[in-house]
């Protein structure tokens, strides 16, 4: 039986814990995400992408 899970669910999930047990201070989380948004517009975001689908087909042992 295979359950299939969003990768977004998963980061969700692990934002909401961390945020709720370790506390960071609400600017470092405004200056992160901030920082994701810009970094998707730069050249570096197809690389990401790429790293990042790379790692989640190893994860999940669909590579082509």
């Amino acid at each position: 039986m295979n359950v299939e899970l969003p990768l977004i669910a998963v980061i969700a999930i692990f934002g909401y814990f961390g945020i709720k047990h370790l506390r960071p201070p609400t600017w470092l989380i405004v200056v992160l995400l901030l920082g994701g948004f810009l970094l998707a517009d730069t050249f570096l975001a197809p690389a990401i992408e790429s790293g990042t689908k790379a790692g989640v087909d190893s994860v999940n042992g669909t590579t082509k």
